[in-house]
């Protein structure tokens, strides 16, 4: 991939986001912030999927990152993590694969449906799992606390 087509991707995923914020009223103060971990969570899937030989571990490892994000903006600008999650996590959401699952699906190919199927659940699950980790490991420092 190009340096052209990663900034591209960057970009994108900070405006997807922005819109996102926007469309459900984000106050201003807050859509940069929540943008920004946007364009960091999908930089560190970029970074992964080229580095890793997983299509698992690169939506798990940036949702972690992305709930990460979060959490430290929450605690930067007092104000609950999921206003910085929720933008953050959007570039993540398998809407694509999922497109193509129920269209093949449709149109009754359902060996390219089955296969498209089988990523938009395992994208789904490893973001799923990102954000349970981080969740998790926060809930036990703060038992522990």
């Amino acid at each position: 991939m190009s340096v052209r087509e990663i900034i591209t991707q960057l970009l994108a995923a900070f405006v997807g986001s922005l819109g996102f914020a926007l469309v459900f009223g984000m106050r201003r103060r807050y859509l940069f912030c929540a943008s920004l971990g946007a364009l960091l969570g999908w930089g560190v899937y970029l970074g992964a999927e080229a580095l890793l030989a997983s299509s698992f571990l690169p939506p798990l490892l940036a949702a972690a990152f992305a709930v990460s994000y979060s959490e430290i903006m929450a605690k930067v600008l007092k104000t609950p993590a999921t206003l910085f999650v929720i933008p953050a996590i959007i570039p993540l959401v398998p809407g694509g694969s999922l497109y193509y699952t129920m269209s093949y699906a449709v149109h009754r190919d359902m060996a390219n449906a089955r296969l498209y199927g089988t990523r938009t659940l395992e994208t789904a699950l490893a973001v799923a799992a990102g954000i349970s980790f981080v969740l998790a490991v926060r809930e036990l420092r703060a038992r522990r606390q």
